[in-house]
Formats: structure tokens, sequence, C-alpha cells
């Protein structure tokens, strides 16, 4: 992962990379071949503005080429520099390099103005005004700074003015361990290095405020002696206390201390111009005074800001504009805004330029009596002045040359001759600055030359554009033409044919590729070059890293798969805001992926993707989003505080990339739940304020919780304690009940008030209660209870009850009455007229009169019917069941008794209840159900009594249900795929208990089915299996017949003769069955007829002509044979016919018949029925 780290940086470096080649391609300039004459030509020459380390030696840069290689020399400060008068500098051998050893000198006596001249028979060309300066780091001046006492509230400056040095120095403050002095929209540094607060807080009193100067050509570092800053709040200070803290001090308390409306500190006033150079970058400052601090804001007046090209520094103080151009001229106006006011400053911006180069002169091939010119194209503000040179010396003092005019940028040279070489300096200057420039004239006729290499391979993308070079030389300047396939290229839209020769294909395809031939012509000849194009498929991502939205220490997961063309391997890159991944274990790098394991809140940014060939690249970029619970809020301040109410308000935490979506407002009362927190109330997630509903005699403390899509934040800091005076309640006692626990009382219940509830102190309960109707109430007085219970009230009486809250401070509002009734007693009467219907064996239907409600003294809940078996009517027994009781709710006057016992004596009575108990029973009702179908038999098995007899045994059923009037007995026989047989009935008396079933089936399974019955009918049937014995006789003899000798004898004699069957067969089938070899032989002296080789693999006959004919649906060899198979037999052979027809599947037509008729002529011999034999032929 770390060499793909190390070439993040490269992606966009490459694409600048491949389009200044591009470019290069288009517009490089002419180059002379170095084995041609040509004038010299500065190839490296030092900075103009050149700034030396006085602890260093002097390197001053002078590289030319030429033909032949040209000679230097040196001027300084416009005179003639001996090199070589010096033993202190050295000129480098083959260059105009020189190296000046300053060591024991001073280097101010090398400073100046220097510029180099390379020479040779052809022409003098001229380096650049070389200036040679010394860096400086001056010390500062001494001085004693005396403290400074200022009021709070007031602005300040704390001036650093450093020592002049070369280059200016960096400015910063810092205290005296070293630690750079905090900054902030209160406190910035200026432009200048001064220290500007813009109001003055107590914390600013300290005695290290340090302004360091760092000069970056030496690397020293200087320091301002410390100043002391004091700050007094003057309004809370004695006269006697004040002139102490004034002795020896200086006092800034001319500016005001209190709320003012923004003034400017920096610049000045309301107006102000500055000056900037067309391409630098523009510094605009605006620094205010005011309380409180003022926010800054700026603006262009009648524009925009230059987008992309603007920034914002110092806490919004400090414009910055790279890259100025012209439009870049106007006013810009800071407005400084606090809540006091605002104010504003418009500074006037002037753009002024350096000269530029709008064309440069470029140099100049003419062969004999060609014209040519030379242009030197600049522009600037103001218009730069343009002077010529020609080989370093004025063109006016130069011999006067009829063929050359000069007017203005251009020099025209008509009708040149050999030997009239030269080398022409442009210089074009004004008051910000100069260019130089030098071009030669060489005249030479040379035939042309291609100086790209022979067979040059180019690789470019599809619908890319595609540069072919064909760089040439010649003099006069050879003629490019370009050829595909021997198809002359001319200029279209897909084809442009450069002045320098380049060949461009606009959007290169696929069919583009092949091989071009470039050929250069002049009058003097022709030279041809062959170049390769290769045009492949671009590189896209496919699959590109999508938004990711992940909570902290989980893991996060971006793709990036690529599809490219197979001859180009890509490398992948990953950027983390277009920098280096971190150097981080955490980050793991894969295939097609990159994954983050353990995120963290500096993971956030934007991630992309870079997959890289030699010849494109494809990028992706997804922004990773760390999310968690929001921070805790913070500053909590309580306000508008009343009696009932007071505004709570908050500063948010940090929502960690997740809004707020509420904030969770909770409060404790210290009074009376201490250390107990509760929810109070929510607010939106864009709130900062709530107005709090408070109740009296409560100790307040509030926090706030904030809700973000991730959770619950941690909760604030609580608030300050917050009390409200006691009141009376507000509130009386909810869920008030009445209720009777014994029939002479009522018990009054209510839920108590919270301490929130009580208003106040001494909080009690005022009871009150009276019959409905009554006049006079009946009141009591209670605290810290929830009930009380009211003896000697009459039974189940209806009363009204009232509960109400009193506390030291007055009575609650007036409380609702609510209805209840005293306590019950139990029924006095028994329902009377009960009567029982029976329904069935099993169910009986009871009716009853109500009782008198005026006998119930309650609520009548309903009707308890107790019934009881006594005995069973068959067996006369008298072990009786236990009762049981079915409850009819409500005022039911008839009822139904399930699950009865048929066939059995019951008794049954009645009882009313209430809340308080049961009534009296009713007298015992007697009913008996009538019969009904028994239970199934128990106990039944089967036996075996011989081969074709079974018994059925069993006992009664335990439920007669009833008198039992027999059995019923059905069997039928079933086989093992259980199919069953004829069915067969058998009626029994009811007192057998078993029966034999006579002349059965030996050997057999049985099933059966056994019934109890009486008159109402048949019970359930008991089933049962049993199987029949075995014939033990039969099977042994079996077995003996299947031991005899006899018999085995037998077997072998059928197995034998079958055998031989199959081997006549056989031999008989290999001998022939149309026409022997040998008759055919003789009969038929073919030369074509080969004789049979034994080994073949075919049979010894020949079929006629019909069997040659192929089947239909067969294919027929080519040459018009068809060839045999191992076996001769065809399938018309076993047809019933001599035809045999396959159906459009390819499936044979017909039925195997047994015999085969033949005619006569084609033979007499016997046809054969299918054999075993011949099916065996089949897989032979």
């Amino acid at each position: 992962m770390d060499g793909k780290r190390s070439c993040s940086l490269c992606g966009g470096a490459m694409m600048i990379m491949m389009m200044m080649m591009m470019i290069s391609h288009m517009t490089s300039a002419l180059e002379v071949p170095l084995d041609l004459p040509q004038p010299p030509t500065i190839t490296n020459q030092s900075p103009k503005d050149y700034i030396i380390d006085p602890r260093e030696n002097i390197n001053i840069f002078c590289e030319a080429k030429g033909k032949p290689h040209p000679s230097f020399s040196w001027t300084r400060n416009g005179t003639h520099f001996d090199v070589e008068k010096d033993p202190k500098v050295v000129m480098m051998p083959g260059t105009g390099n020189l190296v000046i050893d300053i060591s024991g000198e001073k280097a101010e006596v090398y400073e100046g103005v220097y510029q180099c001249i390379a020479r040779n028979e052809h022409g003098s060309a001229v380096s650049n005004n070389i200036v040679i300066r010394q860096s400086r780091s001056p010390l500062w001046s001494k001085e004693k700074n005396e403290p400074i006492t200022v009021q709070r509230g007031t602005s300040l400056i704390l001036q650093c003015r450093p020592p002049a040095g070369l280059p200016p120095p960096i400015i910063f403050w810092m205290d005296n361990n070293f630690q750079r002095l905090p900054q902030n929209s209160r406190v910035s540094q200026a432009l200048n290095g001064d220290l500007y607060f813009s109001n003055v807080i107590m914390e600013d009193t300290r005695n290290d405020y340090i302004c360091y100067a760092r000069f970056p050509h030496t690397q020293t570092i200087q320091q301002k002696q410390p100043i002391t800053v004091k700050v007094l709040d003057i309004e809370a200070m004695n006269d006697t206390v004040l002139a102490a803290f004034l002795n020896g001090s200086d006092f800034w308390g001319d500016s005001p201390s209190g709320e003012r409306v923004p003034s400017f500190l920096h610049p000045p006033g309301m107006e102000s111009t500055t000056m900037v150079l067309k391409g630098d970058t523009l510094e605009l400052e605006c620094i205010a005074d005011g309380l409180p601090t003022p926010n800054i804001s700026w603006t262009k007046v009648n524009g925009e800001l230059p987008s992309g090209r603007f920034s914002f520094y110092s806490f919004q103080k400090t414009l910055k504009i790279k890259e100025v151009t012209e439009a870049d001229g106007g006013d810009y106006r800071c407005i400084a805004k606090n809540r006091m006011g605002s104010s504003q400053h418009t500074i006037t911006v002037v753009v002024r330029a350096a000269p530029f180069w709008i064309s440069a002169p470029q140099n100049l091939i003419l062969a004999p009596k060609e014209t040519g010119n030379l242009t030197c194209d600049v522009d600037g503000n103001p218009k730069p002045t343009i002077t010529w040179s020609v080989n370093g010396n004025p063109i006016e003092s130069s011999h006067n040359d009829p063929s050359r005019k000069v007017s203005d940028g251009v020099i025209t040279l008509s009708d040149v001759q050999t030997g009239s070489s030269a080398v022409y300096q442009c210089n074009a200057s004004n008051d910000y600055g100069y260019l130089l420039a030098n071009a030669f004239v060489s005249v030479l006729a040379e035939p042309p030359r291609v100086l790209t290499s022979l067979n040059h391979e180019y690789s470019v993308i599809s619908n890319s554009r595609a540069l072919l070079d064909c760089a040439s030389f010649g003099s006069p300047l050879p003629k490019i033409t370009w050829f595909k396939d021997s198809q002359s290229i001319l200029n279209s839209d897909l084809y442009h044919i450069h002045k320098n020769g380049t060949l461009e294909i606009n959007v290169a395809q696929p069919q583009n590729s092949g091989k071009y031939t470039c050929i250069a012509s002049n009058n003097l000849g022709n030279k041809e070059n062959h170049v390769h194009l290769q045009v492949k498929e671009p590189t896209r991502i496919i699959r590109q890293p999508e938004y990711k939205e992940v909570q902290r220490n989980s893991i996060a997961v971006f793709e990036c798969k690529v599809k490219h063309d197979p001859t180009l391997i890509p490398s992948m890159i990953w950027l983390k805001d277009n920098g280096e991944l971190p150097d981080d274990p955490r980050f793991e790098v894969g295939s097609d992926s990159l994954t983050i394991h353990d995120v963290t809140e500096d993971d956030e940014g934007t991630y992309t993707c870079i997959r890289n060939t030699t010849l494109d690249q494809d990028s992706a970029s997804a922004t990773l989003t760390v999310v968690e619970q929001p921070d805790p809020p913070t500053d909590l301040e309580l306000t508008d505080q009343r009696e009932r109410s007071v505004r709570l308000t908050w500063t948010p935490g940090d929502e960690h990339n997740s809004p707020i979506k509420l904030f969770l407002i909770q409060y404790e009362d210290s009074l009376h739940e201490p250390g107990v927190w509760l929810n109070m109330t929510e607010v939106s997630g864009t709130s900062t304020t709530a107005q709090l509903e408070l109740s009296p005699y409560v100790y307040y403390s509030f926090r706030v919780l904030a809700l973000n899509g991730v959770g619950l934040s941690e909760s604030s800091d609580p608030s300050r304690q917050y009390r409200t005076n006691p009141a009376k309640p507000d509130v009386n006692p909810s869920d008030v009940e009445v209720s009777g626990t014994s029939p002479d009382t009522m018990t009054i219940s209510w839920r108590e008030l919270s301490g929130l509830e009580s208003n106040g102190p001494g909080l009690q309960y005022k009871v009150s209660w009276r019959m409905k109707d009554a006049e006079q109430w009946t009141t009591v007085t209670l605290a810290n209870v929830s009930q009380h219970v009211v003896t000697g009230t009459p039974t189940f009486t209806l009363y009204e009850v009232t509960v109400q809250a009193v506390n030291d401070y007055g009575e609650g509002p007036r409380p609702e009455v609510v209805l209840g009734y005293s306590g019950e007693n139990s029924p006095t009467v028994a329902p009377e007229n009960v009567k029982v219907s029976v329904q069935s064996g099993t169910e009986a239907e009871v009716h009853w009169e109500a009782v008198p409600l005026s006998s119930v003294r309650g609520r009548l809940k309903g009707y308890k019917v107790t019934y009881q078996k006594m005995r069973s009517l068959h067996k006369q027994d008298y072990d009786r069941e236990n009762p049981q009781v079915l409850i009819f709710s409500g005022e039911e006057t008839v009822g139904r008794l399930p699950d009865l016992h048929p066939y059995s004596h019951y008794r049954l009575n009645i009882r009313a209840f209430n809340g308080h108990g049961d009534g009296p029973s009713s007298t015992d009702q007697q009913f008996q159900t009538p019969e009904g179908v028994p239970g199934p038999p128990t106990n039944v098995n089967i036996r075996n009594l011989n081969l074709d007899s079974l018994l059925v045994e069993w006992t009664p059923p335990l439920e007669d249900n009833g008198h039992l009037t027999g059995y019923l007995l059905k069997y039928q026989p079933i086989n093992t795929t259980e199919e069953a047989g004829l069915l067969k009935e058998v009626l029994l008396p009811a007192n057998e208990t078993s029966y034999t079933l006579d002349k059965l089936t030996h050997s057999t399974h049985y099933k059966f089915f056994l019934n109890a019955m009486t008159e109402t009918g048949s019970g359930p049937a008991v089933t049962k299996e049993a199987f029949t014995e075995v014939d033990e006789a039969m099977t042994n003899r079996q077995a003996e017949i299947a031991t005899q000798g006899w018999f085995i004898g037998l077997m072998c004699a059928i197995a034998l003769l079958i055998l031989v069957l199959l081997i006549v067969c056989f031999i008989k089938r290999n001998k022939g069955g149309k026409y022997p070899v040998k008759e055919k032989e003789d009969a038929h002296q073919d030369p074509e007829i080969q004789p049979m080789k034994e080994d073949d693999g075919t049979f010894g006959e020949y079929s006629d002509t019909e069997d040659h004919k192929p089947l239909k649906g067969s294919r027929t060899p080519s040459n018009g044979t068809v060839k045999k198979d191992d076996s001769d037999d065809s399938l018309v052979d076993y047809g019933e016919g001599g035809d045999g027809q396959f159906n459009e599947d390819g499936s044979f037509i017909g039925q195997y018949s047994g015999k085969k008729e033949k005619d006569t002529a084609e033979g007499n011999e016997s046809s054969e029925a299918p054999s075993p034999v011949n099916a065996m032929n089949s897989f032979v």
C-alpha cells in the first residue's frame, strides 16, 4: 500500500504532462540539428532577481548551444567583467557558468547586474540582466517597551515593526514558552505583522507578547523585546488603586470601552486604494474595532468575487485573490457588523501588468533568397516599449543592412544571402519589468531530414486525439505530406496536419490503427519515414465508490472496479481529499476496493479512486461521512423568570453529521425527589430555547439531551437551581373510588398528589361523604394516606363522596362528587320453582324464578347451579361423584347442564350470589338421565385354536350406560395389499364374552370389529387383527419336491437343451443365409469384388442389389457404396413384407414376424425364425 501511496499525486500530474506533450507536439519551436552550423541559443540562465546566501559560494548560470560551440563572456554593471583577472571567480569549462568563492570576502563586493554573452562565428546571444543581491537579516534595534495599560473593552494595537530584510521576514507572535499566541475573530495578526485587538478582555493581561521575525533565506529568527499588557476594569476600581496601576505605564484610555458600532482600525477611514500586478496574488485586509467583536464580510461592488480564485483568511479579515487578471480591478467593500450596527470600507484595486508575451520571436531558418519575419508581440500596462538588438548590440548602431526592415515589433528580412546569419534580441519594458528574447536567423541550403525515429510506435485511447510526429528539418523548410495504406491524407474533419508536420487525428477509432508514412520534401530532395498507431480501448470504472454514512468504530468499504484494454494493465491509486491516504494500518487497499476499519471522525472526507494506465486514467470519488451521537448541549441559561414559567436556552453541541431531530428537556425536583430526573418536554432540533411551564413549591434544575439519527446524547450539565413560590393546590386527588368491604363499612380511596402537585407545604386531604340526596356532609381531614374507612354504614346504600387537596396556602379547586355504595351482605332468599327438563342421556335444562332484588342486599352477580350424580341406575351402586357447580351470570333464569352420565340419578339446587357471598340454596331437585350407547368392550383378545378357527374373547364395557342387549362381531379377510374381503357379521347375546369362528381359511389375515349394544344403539367398536395358522405339511411337501434328484435332473436337461439350440442357431447363422461365397465367386468374376479377409470381421456372403439400397432416412456415402455393418441382416428381413419402411423420425414400421419370404429367383434357402442367436449377432 505504501508504494501506491507514494504515487498518489501522480494521477493529475500525468494528465497535465500528457496535455503539455500534446501542446508541444503542435507548437514546438523549430530545432536545428546540432550537426549543422547555427548561431548560439541560450539554454539555461539564472533568474533575473538572484538573492544569494552570504555563507555560500555564488553560482551564476549561463549555458548555450550552437555550431560551432559558443564561447562565453560576462558584463557586470554594464561593463566587461574580466573573469580571468579575479582569482575568486571561475568559469566552468564548456559553459558560461560562474562560481564565485566568497570565503574571506564580503559578498557585497560581488553584488550588481550581470549579463552573459554566448557567441560564435554566426552570431551572439545574451542572457537576461541578472541582479545579484545578498540576503540580509539585520538585528532588531535595542529598545525598551513600556508596559501598556488599557481599559477593558477598548481596542489595542501591538506593533511589531521588524528590521527590513532581504527577502522580507515572516512574522509571528509567541510567548515565553515558544507557544503561538491564540488568535481569533477578536485578536489577529495583520499582514504587516502587527497584533490587533478589536476589544480587550481581562484575560489579555500578560507580560510576554513577543514578536518574532524569521528570515527564510538565512533561516535565522530574531525576536522583539516582550511587551507587557495590563487590562483594567476602571469602573470597578477606586482612584487610589487606579493610580497604583497607572504608575510607570502607557495608558490607552482614549478609545471607547463600552458596546459600540464597529469602526476600522486598518485601513483607516472609509476608502483606500491598492495596486497589484497581473498574475500576482491580491491580498486585501480589513480589521475593525467594536464591542461585541465585529464580523467581517466582503463583496465586490458592481461584480462578483472571481469563482475558484478567492479565499478568506484570518477569520474573514483577509481576502486573497490569486492569479489576478484585469477583470479583478475595481472596488471591493468590507463590512464590519455587530449587534450595535455596521460600518464599511471601500478598497479600490488598480491592476497593472509587467510586460508579457503574446508572441515571442522564434528562430528563423531561411534558404538563400528567401524572405522571413521576426515578430515580437508583447503587452502590458502601461504599454511596453520595444527595442531591437542584433548580436547583443542595438540595431541602430549595427551596420546598415538593406535586406532588413524594422517596424515596431517586426523585423522583415528579404532576399537573404548566405553568411548573413545573426542573433536578434527583442527587449520589451515598462515601469514594472522587462522581457528579453533571443531569436537567430540562420541562412542554410539543406535537403530534408526527418528527425522522428523510424517505425516509432504510437498508442492512444479510442475517441481521443492522436498526434503522430514527423519532426523534420531542411532549408527551405520541407513540406510534409502523410499517407496511410498508400492513400494520401488531407486536412478534413478527421485529419489535421499542423504547421510543424504533426498529423492530428481528431477522434481516433480502432479502424485508424495501422501504418502511416510521412514524406518531407523541398527543392533539394525528399525524405520518408514510417510510424505505427495502435488505438486501444479506454479505461473505465464500471463500479464506482458510493457515498457512505457510517458510525464511528464501524467499517467503510469503497469499491472501484475497472474495465480496460487487455494490453494495458491499470494501477489503482486512492486519494483522501486529493492527498495521500493516511499512513495507518486501518486503511486496507484491495485489488478493487478500499476498506477503512474502525472508522474515526478524522476519516471523514472525499475518497477518490484513480485507475491509471500508461495512456489514460479514470477516476471516481465518494464522500465518507462519520456519524455518531451528538455532543450534549452547553451553556444552559434561565431567562424570563416568572411565577409559573421560565425560559431555558442552550447552545447545541456538535451534531456529528447527523442532524439533531429534537431536544429532550428533563428536570430534577431536589425538594421532593432529589436525584431523580424526569422528562419534562421535547422541542424540535432547530430550537435552542423553550418556555417551560412550572409548578409552585418546586426546586427545579434542568438539563437538556439531544437526539439525532444515531441516538441520544449525554445529558448537559444541570442548569442553576430555580425555586418557585408555594401556592394552594391546583388539582385534587384523582382516581377517587368508593367500595364496601363489609356490610357496615365503606372504603374511600384516591391517588395521592405528587410533590410536584402539592404546590406547598402541609398537604392534606379533605374527605367528605353523605347518603345520596341527604343534606348533611361528614368530613375528615387526613395527611399522608390514600384511603379512609367509614364505619356504621347501612348495607348497600348509595353515597356521595368528595376528596379535596388542601395545604398551608389554601384549598384546591372544588372537588367532583363521586357516587358509590357501602358494603354488601349475602342474599336472603333462595330461587323458587326450580324445574329440570332432561334433553338426552348427557344433557339437561334447568329453569328457576329470579329472587327479589330487595333480598339481594348488594349487586346481583348471578346464580350458582350445583348438581351431583348420586348413582348409576344400572349398577345400583351408591358411589357419589363430587358436586359440580355452574355459574350463570346476571339475571339469567335458565341454564343447560352438559356432560351428564346416561342412565344415572342426579340431585340439583340453585342459589343467588353477590359481591359478599352466596344466598340460601333452593330445595333439592331429583332427576334421571335415560339410557345411552355403551362404551367399547374391554380386554379384547384373539387366539388360534387350529388351522381354520379363531377364538375371540372380551370383557363387558366399563360404561354400560343402560341395559346391554348384546354384542355385534364383524370380521373379514384382508390380503397383503390390505384389500378387504367379504365382511361377515355375528350377533351375540349380552351374557357372552367369547366366540369361536370355524371354517376359516388357513394362513389368512383377518380383521375384527366388536361393538357392545343397548336399546339406544351400538357403542364404539374395538378393532383387532389376527392370522390363522400356516399348513406346515404342504410347505414341507413343496420343499421335498425341490430337493428330489429327478426334479433337479429335469431342470438341468431343459437348460442343456436350450444351450444346444442356441449353439446350432449360431453356427447356421455363420454359414450364411443367402448366397454361399463360393457360388457367388464362380457366378460373378467381377474384378471389383475382393475376396473376403478372415480378419475383417464381416460375414462370408454377398447381398443382392436390393440389399445395397439404403434404408429410407439413412445417408449414402458420396462414393455410392454402402458400408456393411458387422451383420448383413437387414431390418427388412424381420418385416412382414419385403419393404422395410421408416417413419420420419427414423423408427421402423412393421411387426417382427417369425418368417421371411423371398423370391425363388434369389435362392432356395429356407427362411429362419428369429432366434436368440440372431439377436446376439446384432452385438457381435
